[in-house]
């Protein structure tokens, strides 16, 4: 729970790819230099640039336009990180003239990156609740051409440190409904539109600032595929260890049912503090955890769940529905009562989340797990050095306590025991 991977750590030819509207002067002024860089590594692909050979047909033309000026005319982009997505790292960035804070994602340009671009930039329209694409660009950085997509910036951080962070009220029930009702609003965006996420998790949930009104939106669509109103037509096992569904893990083609089990999870994260899956070794994802998701094994510990109302409790149990064609659609819960009633305040007991060891350990386990096991549908070209949690000093030190000091009778459980406790 705030499962982040780290990572360790302006030219003016304003211009903008060919379109109906532009008219054959200007398309005249562009310079025929294929690429000047900046002092950062960045700059501009002119609209003579080939496109590369490694771009298959179907994402050679883009299907709104992009800009090829360096990218830097507009923005002022810094160093400073906001994270990693699964194809690309995220920076801060300025927007010049109005001095917006936005974020700029830079993706290696590949087949992968553009389905990413075209399915983001497609998913935001009309909807409130996934992240805005602002601006996109092509250009060159670090000597790779590179896709630079401009978003929105998402002063309220990830939904988990969020609910950690508060300190002035208990967290409820009634607001985890809100959470999920967020959720639910992006998902029914895409799932009608026959589109899939297949990576949704906190990280991917990030809220809009830090007052009470946030809104909480969908970002990162590295893994997102359209179905073409096929039955079942994904079959790459694109997954986060965490929060996979068991169709995927057995290798069956699957459908978009799977950001519903994914839903199931957080959900359940949410109303007690710790996943219903976890790693019985501390470590990447083991058998035995992929054996428990299969057959759907979990349960609801009276210590964290006694306070919770049973509707909740019911529908986490047809989110977490093994077999995809019992389990419940967006639609289904879009209406149900516990996101269109009136919830319980009731407070939710969420210390292994609050807990600061207790966290970071979670926190250390489920990283290693989604550092191992995490696969895409393409071969990884990103090349980001990231901090893998087997170099963690925090994760060596929390092993090393966990070998010499089993958890005493009124501490907060290690992760890999939770599931033990009546």
């Amino acid at each position: 729970m705030g499962l982040r991977d780290l990572f360790r750590k302006h030219k003016k030819e304003h211009d903008i790819l060919p379109s109906p509207t532009m008219d054959a002067k200007t398309t005249k002024q562009h310079s025929s230099q294929q690429v000047k860089h900046d002092k950062d590594g960045l700059g501009n692909v002119t609209k003579d640039a080939t496109v590369p050979s490694n771009i298959s047909e179907k994402y050679r033309q883009f299907p709104f336009p992009t800009r090829r000026n360096a990218v830097t005319d507009e923005y002022e982009v810094s160093k400073e990180s906001l994270g990693v997505g699964i194809n690309g790292k995220v920076l801060t960035c300025w927007q010049r003239e109005t001095r917006r804070k936005c974020a700029l994602k830079i993706l290696k340009d590949s087949d992968k990156a553009r389905r990413e671009v075209i399915l983001h930039k497609k998913a935001c329209d009309g909807c409130d609740y996934i992240v805005k694409v602002l601006d996109v660009y092509e250009n060159m950085y670090a000597s790779n051409r590179c896709l630079l997509i401009v978003m929105e910036c998402m002063e309220g951080g990830e939904l988990f440190n969020r609910i950690r962070q508060r300190q002035d009220k208990p967290y409820t029930e009634r607001e985890a409904a809100n959470v999920i009702s967020m959720i639910a609003k992006a998902v029914a965006h895409l799932h009608h539109m026959d589109m899939a996420h297949r990576d949704l998790k906190p990280e991917n949930l990030l809220f809009t600032n830090t007052t009470d009104e946030a809104v909480l939106k969908l970002t990162d669509f590295g893994f997102a595929k359209e179905g073409n109103n096929e039955q079942r037509p994904l079959n790459t096992p694109c997954y986060t260890p965490y929060y996979v569904a068991p169709e995927i893990l057995s290798n069956d083609k699957y459908d978009k049912a799977c950001d519903i089990w994914s839903m199931g999870v957080i959900m359940y994260i949410l109303l007690c503090g710790y996943p219903p899956f976890f790693s019985t070794h501390g470590g990447a994802i083991s058998a035995g955890m992929k054996t428990k998701i299969k057959a759907g094994e979990y349960q609801f510990p009276k210590a964290e769940w006694k306070n919770v109302s049973q509707e909740a409790k019911s529908i986490i149990q047809k989110m977490l529905t093994v077999d995809p064609a019992n389990r419940v659609t967006i639609d289904w819960i879009m209406r149900c009562p516990w996101l269109t009633g009136t919830v319980p305040e009731t407070p939710i007991d969420i210390r292994p989340m609050l807990d600061a060891e207790n966290y970071e350990q979670m926190r250390v386990e489920i990283a290693a797990a989604n550092h191992a096991q995490r696969r895409a549908d393409a071969d990884d070209d990103e090349n980001i050095d990231h901090l893998g949690p087997e170099t963690s000093r925090i994760a060596k030190l929390r092993a090393a306590k966990r070998q010499r000091q089993p958890a005493s009778e009124g501490n907060t459980s290690p992760l890999s025991k939770i599931n033990e406790q009546e």
